[in-house]
């Protein structure tokens, strides 16, 4: 039943997209391919850092023309709503950004927002832990059905 409801047929990560294929990508979600937008996607999936829409927009806007923080928060709604992206609420408020739309689990830190991935071999191990009868309760009490987990863990930093 977990295996289900964390989509054991997740879709692959899309990386090291080449801007033919982000324009195939694109068009294949109905989305159109402008500079702007190549440019804001394929920085989004050359980094690690979960960046802000904010951060995002201070990558991009030197290399890119006719950048406004308006495209950047518009392009990121249009990549989430196609499934392209993940919005992940951030501890501090600020939504952060992601790429990668494959099932993990993420780790914010309380000191700064920062969002980093939980290494899949221990969000794995996490989910495991979690009661298959919890979730048919929590599905029987609520008269819902469960068809996913989103599981962020709070951290501090160590050396903090």
């Amino acid at each position: 039943m977990l295996e289900t409801i964390l989509g054991s047929e997740c879709p692959s990560v899309q990386k090291g997209v080449l801007v033919s294929t982000t324009r195939e990508l694109f068009a294949g979600h109905g989305i159109r391919c402008t500079p702007q937008r190549r440019a804001l996607y394929e920085a989004l999936l050359g980094t690690r850092s979960h960046p802000t829409a904010e951060e995002l927009y201070r990558i991009v806007k030197p290399a890119t023309q006719r950048l406004s923080r308006a495209t950047v928060y518009n392009t990121l709604e249009t990549l989430c709503e196609a499934g392209l992206a993940r919005k992940l609420p951030s501890y501090r408020g600020c939504c952060r950004y992601d790429a990668d739309v494959s099932e993990h689990l993420h780790i914010c830190f309380r000191e700064d927002g920062a969002i980093q991935d939980l290494p899949d071999d221990l969000g794995e191990k996490l989910i495991r832990h979690i009661s298959e009868d919890v979730i048919a309760e929590i599905e029987d009490r609520l008269g819902i059905g469960i068809d996913g987990i989103s599981i962020q863990l709070l951290a501090r930093r160590k050396d903090a």
